[in-house]
């Protein structure tokens, strides 16, 4: 197996945690460098890890020829100029998900990847469905549904509303871009299953609208919603509804129903189980998945084989995310102003 070399842009948790280790695993593959936003962050994961280069600037990294693949673990508000450059550098690319600010910047990054062929460029996909989703696809093209008529996606917490609470990076518009709470997580999920939207209209709020930002301690105005509402046509002809808050304290059970002619399915993401009932049933009833069945994460041995030329990417494409991007993005511009918004957006 051919050697390849891995420099890392953000180490957050997600990339301790799971990109790391398995990428660690994988035979032939070297953690070469990393570049965290403070020097004291990238030597702690260097020694944590046993990775023998650090940078301090990101620019540095991408550019230097230890590295044959860069996996960006930052907030959404360097993926697209650490991919681009990354690209240009002749490196592959594995990029965290909330694929970019907006969807100008998603289109760049698949810009830059098409100008580039050669190299890989994968997103990290939405990961709640992936134990469940080749058996949905399967009931789905079988016909268990017969016609799709209506879909609804819940993506909500638990907690009750923290007024006191500083700003977190997913409340800062200048580092989270235009990506509300999970809802691009949550609607490449439903893409997965049944397409795209071709409208949306949307209502947002935001409940705390200035919160401490502990970088500087000074006071923000808060631009990122608490809470969303989304009415949305999908492509396939059916009808669409969305909900993502974060301050439903005790809301209930979030997942994805799927309602057709002939049959019900319903992702309860919670305890990750898929149920489904047809008419002439009382109730809806688990679908048992058998182990072979089953979906996984794989995202590291995806991205390496990938680079190996062994498979293509599928989960996720620069494609997928343009697609979730410009639905985030639709549903920003339809809140602001109430609105609908039909996609692909134009001039896209």
């Amino acid at each position: 197996m051919s050697a390849i070399r891995i420099g890392i842009v953000g180490a957050g948790a997600n990339t301790r945690q799971r990109h790391i280790p398995l990428l660690r695993q994988i035979p032939g593959v070297t953690l070469r460098a990393v570049c965290n936003r403070r020097p004291e962050s990238t030597r702690r994961v260097a020694q944590e890890f046993g990775i023998p280069l650090t940078f301090g600037r990101w620019e540095e990294l991408v550019a230097s020829d230890e590295m044959d693949a860069v996996v960006i673990g930052t907030w959404p508000y360097l993926h697209c100029p650490v991919t681009v450059a990354a690209l240009e550098a002749g490196k592959h690319v594995l990029c965290e998900a909330r694929m970019a600010m907006n969807a100008a910047e998603a289109h760049r990054m698949l810009e830059a990847s098409r100008a580039h062929p050669d190299q890989v460029a994968q997103l990290v996909p939405a990961p709640y469905s992936l134990r469940v989703d080749p058996t949905v696809m399967d009931l789905i093209a079988e016909g268990y549904l017969g016609d799709l008529l209506v879909a609804n996606v819940r993506g909500v917490g638990t907690a009750f509303i923290d007024r006191e609470s500083p700003l977190h990076w997913r409340q800062d518009i200048h580092l989270s871009g235009l990506n509300t709470l999970a809802m691009g997580i949550w609607h490449e999920m439903l893409m997965r299953w049944v397409g795209n939207t071709s409208r949306v209209l949307a209502h947002a709020r935001v409940f705390v609208p200035e919160r401490v930002d502990p970088e500087t301690g000074h006071v923000t105005r808060v631009l990122v919603p608490d809470h969303v509402d989304i009415i949305a046509d999908l492509e396939a002809g059916a009808q669409a509804s969305y909900q993502f808050s974060a301050v439903e304290g005790l809301g209930g059970q979030s997942g994805i129903g799927l309602f057709g002619s002939e049959g019900t399915l319903r992702f309860d993401a919670d305890g990750d189980r898929l149920l489904g009932g047809r008419p002439g049933d009382d109730a809806l009833a688990e679908i048992a998945i058998p182990p072979e069945k089953e979906g996984h994460w794989r995202v590291e041995e995806s991205f390496i084989g990938a680079i190996r030329g062994e498979e293509p990417v599928r989960l996720a494409t620069f494609e997928d995310g343009v697609r979730y991007m410009e639905f985030t993005e639709a549903v920003a511009r339809s809140s602001r102003s109430g609105c609908a918004v039909g996609l692909p957006l134009s001039g896209s």
